[in-house]
């Protein structure tokens, strides 16, 4: 079984179910998607967790439109100043989840970007925090992406993060918002990710 997450209902508006996956709506953020999508792990037994909803991207790393895989996904666990936090020697902070790197491959040869994802709270609204997180080396922003990806790793199980891009982040005003252009990239890249799946189970070993 493969277990197919998005925040909200209408993210995955064009998909049709289909026998082996089961669609789950997480709700809006890190804390409901965690949880829901640790809950649905500890009833069900999936092969795969796929996170798929929209992204908005920094300068140049997409268009929107676009879909595109996340090779790997950060949350900010720091201090305001950028430090990190003040633990014990033997305690360790996890801020970055990957995707599985055989499908984001998968992905990239059929011409698919694979871009760095950072997690938030607060959507980026201004050019300061869009320019600090870019510097940060993030391409893509989701606020849930992180926390389906370290849930999934939690569990064992493997995982991929698909965004479809529906604005550029910063500025709100000059952001281009288009939810149906970012569902229409997302649309596209699920439709090759199970491309990529089918053949793999049909194929001879």
């Amino acid at each position: 079984m493969i277990l197919l997450a998005c925040a909200v209902e209408a993210e995955l508006r064009f998909w049709n179910d289909r026998e082996g996956v089961d669609k789950l709506v997480t709700g809006i953020g890190p804390v409901e998607a965690s949880c829901a999508v640790t809950a649905a792990l500890a009833r069900g037994r999936y092969r795969l967790v796929v996170n798929a909803g929209l992204a908005g991207a920094f300068n140049g790393a997409a268009i929107i439109g676009d879909g595109v895989a996340v090779a790997d996904d950060s949350i900010e666990l720091g201090l305001e100043d950028g430090l990190p936090l003040p633990i014990p020697p033997a305690m360790q902070v996890v801020e970055k989840a990957r995707s599985d790197a055989q499908l984001v491959a998968a992905l990239r040869a059929k011409g698919f970007p694979a871009l760095r994802g950072v997690t938030v709270s607060s959507v980026t609204s201004s050019e300061t925090t869009a320019r600090r997180l870019g510097e940060r080396g993030a391409q893509v922003e989701s606020m849930e992406g992180f926390a389906v990806l370290r849930a999934a790793e939690r569990a064992g199980v493997p995982a991929l993060e698909l965004r479809g891009i529906s604005n550029r982040c910063g500025d709100r005003a000059r952001s281009g918002w288009d939810f149906t252009a970012g569902v229409c990239g997302l649309q596209r890249i699920v439709a090759a990710l199970f491309e990529v799946l089918v053949s793999r189970d049909t194929t001879p070993t």
